[in-house]
């Protein structure tokens, strides 16, 4: 189905620079909807719209978009909105979102994976046990997609991106589709060098041989550590700051008094300090609010500089 928009882009009435640019949709295949809420998106249940929303038919697709949108328009990928928020006044430019075309995995042979940039880490780990490749399993611990892990070397129970990924497809800013081996993209702890503005479509992870139910009682292990551990019912973003060195994030911030702490409907989780709650009315502008407080109040017991894992995009 042809994209249906042929009107201009027409900016919505947020502070921060808009770029009044018509949208060339010719030749691209995907959807595209104009001031879509992202609030049903992602995982706060928060924030404003994306002016524009592209969900592409394919990664040709997404190129072809990108190859003939303004330069000056910015861009930003979704997957499944989980660590992020989305503030009030909404995200200029397009948000792409990779849906069903992206999530698909399979294995290539006896250790291999191919995957969608858009596939879940659930689907990713299971995946790989139906088809005895060990090794993935942390993946099944992380509430994101595939182009997420990659771009922040995503990471869980000792593991991490950078241990399985062999290469990745990117669809590039300006339209150009590349493949990047592990060793291009100078993987630290959460953080890639992967270049601004690049789409992740797809990667190939690579485990070891493995017993299927083996591999299946330890994602069990994990899921259950998780579910005792994290406030998994609630809106929440997942981990909010990345561990400082030397300590762990949670544990700076309960000593500090932060937990239970409120902003609004915006709470610091008792369960797991280093996660926000949505509680149910909480504006992207309390959780955001809220969590400033905590690195303030942090900074004042003990000095740590506590660093935002969780993405704030949008505008005020």
């Amino acid at each position: 189905m042809r994209a249906a928009v042929s009107t201009p882009f027409v900016p919505s009435e947020v502070e921060g620079p808009c770029v009044p640019t018509a949208l060339d949709t010719k030749g691209v295949n995907g959807r595209l909807t104009p001031s879509a809420p992202l609030a049903p998106l992602v995982w706060f249940k928060s924030g404003g719209a994306a002016e524009q929303l592209f969900e592409p038919a394919d990664s040709g697709d997404l190129a072809a978009f990108l190859r003939h949108l303004d330069i000056a328009v910015p861009v930003l990928p979704l997957g499944l909105g989980s660590n992020l928020i989305v503030r009030d006044g909404g995200v200029p430019g397009v948000v792409v979102r990779l849906g069903k075309p992206f999530a698909r995995v399979e294995a290539i042979d006896a250790t291999t994976l191919r995957c969608g940039g858009g596939a879940s880490g659930i689907l990713v780990s299971s995946t790989a046990r139906d088809a005895g490749i060990a090794g993935v399993e942390f993946l099944r611990s992380i509430p994101g997609t595939v182009g997420g892990f990659v771009r922040m070397n995503g990471g869980a129970y000792g593991r991490e991106t950078a241990d399985v990924l062999v290469e990745c497809e990117v669809v590039l800013r300006s339209g150009e589709r590349q493949k990047l081996p592990v060793a291009a993209l100078g993987y630290s702890y959460r953080h890639s060098e992967l270049p601004a503005g690049a789409i992740v479509v797809s990667a190939t992870f690579r485990g070891t041989p493995g017993n299927p139910a083996a591999i299946q009682a330890e994602m069990e292990r994990i899921a259950a550590q998780r579910e005792a551990s994290q406030p998994l019912r609630s809106r929440t973003g997942g981990s909010t700051f990345k561990n400082p060195a030397g300590h762990k994030a949670w544990e700076v911030i309960d000593a500090a008094g932060c937990r239970g702490l409120r902003r609004g409907d915006a709470q610091v989780s008792e369960k797991h300090c280093n996660f926000l709650l949505n509680l149910g009315g909480a504006t992207s502008a309390d959780i955001e609010a809220l969590g400033e407080e905590v690195r303030a109040r942090v900074k004042a017991h003990s000095g740590v500089e506590l660093e935002w894992e969780i993405q704030r995009v949008g505008e005020p």
